[in-house]
């Protein structure tokens, strides 16, 4: 009898914990919804917390008890973009090939999520961006990049380009390519852009190799 009570004990607690997990989830996705709502509404920089908990209908309280500020409501998804990439990225560079066929092989995941968040990465990146958004994914893929450069062109190998400054193109070059997907409505497909995108960096790459 007593060991059925603590089996049944545990279970509740497990079921407990269980929809506590839940419970938090869906008071974060409600908080993210609203925020993307809001800056597609009236921009990043308009948007207040009591906007946001207003929107999401939860307390002030609760808003903090999961995010400190809605810049980090906002980076919350940069955790799994980031994973995302990096996953691509060592898939890639596992593999034996050419530069091209090894380098930024995280690159067209990277076009397909700003294609399955299209009108948030338009108002965060287009011309109603916010710096703190744009910042955060220049620094991923400046590191993503700065990797893929380490692992494809050996430190003592020849180079006529410094490594930093090639990083910097290559990021450069990418920001620039989606920013002008977004802006301009393109109808060009994630991989599309991305072919676009790789047939001018990777002879830059190569480039600065020779």
């Amino acid at each position: 009898m007593s060991r059925n009570k603590q089996i049944g004990a545990g279970g509740r607690k497990a079921v407990d914990g269980t929809r506590e997990d839940r419970r938090i989830q869906r008071t974060r996705q409600a908080l993210h919804q609203a925020l993307i709502t809001l800056v597609l509404e009236k921009g990043y920089e308009a948007v207040s917390i009591t906007d946001i908990v207003e929107r999401a209908n939860v307390g002030r309280s609760t808003f903090y008890a999961h995010y400190p500020s809605k810049e980090d409501l906002l980076t919350a998804e940069m955790t799994e973009l980031r994973a995302l990439l990096t996953a691509r990225q060592r898939a890639a560079l596992a593999r034996t090939g050419t530069i091209a066929e090894r380098s930024l092989g995280f690159s067209l995941a990277f076009f397909e999520h700003a294609q399955d968040y299209r009108d948030i990465y338009r108002a965060l990146v287009g011309e109603r961006g916010a710096a703190i958004m744009i910042n955060r994914i220049r620094t991923l893929l400046t590191e993503l990049v700065r990797q893929d450069l380490a692992e494809i062109i050996p430190a003592t190998g020849k180079q006529q380009v410094p490594r930093a400054a090639l990083v910097q193109f290559v990021v450069g070059a990418l920001m620039s390519m989606l920013t002008w997907w977004l802006d301009h409505k393109s109808n060009l497909r994630p991989a599309e852009v991305d072919t676009i995108f790789r047939r001018l960096v990777t002879a830059a790459i190569t480039g600065a190799l020779e």
